[in-house]
């Protein structure tokens, strides 16, 4: 759905059609993501139109990427020294 929204403001029906899921189903998905600030709905007559709240995504992206910073020097430290720990286990005994 978020993946959905990110192309632009979409009906519940809409939503719900590539997910082969009830209209109900979407609606219960669109509410627990509208609860969770990542949506806003806005009503046309009787449709009810949902649109991607980018703000709370680009925190959430904002704090994951100084987790996958860390992680990455962790990561790369780890490569080095298993690469180094290979390299002496493959020198022949002299």
């Amino acid at each position: 759905m978020l993946a959905s929204l990110a192309l632009g403001e979409r009906s519940i029906g809409e939503l719900a059609e590539p997910l082969d899921m009830s209209f109900a189903g979407a609606s219960k998905h669109v509410k627990v993501l509208e609860d969770a600030g990542l949506l806003q709905r806005r009503k046309v007559g009787r449709k009810h139109l949902i649109s991607l709240r980018t703000e709370p995504l680009a925190e959430a992206h904002k704090w994951l990427r100084q987790w996958e910073e860390l992680w990455n020097e962790r990561l790369d430290r780890l490569q080095a020294l298993v690469q180094s720990d290979t390299s002496r286990k493959e020198k022949p005994n002299g």
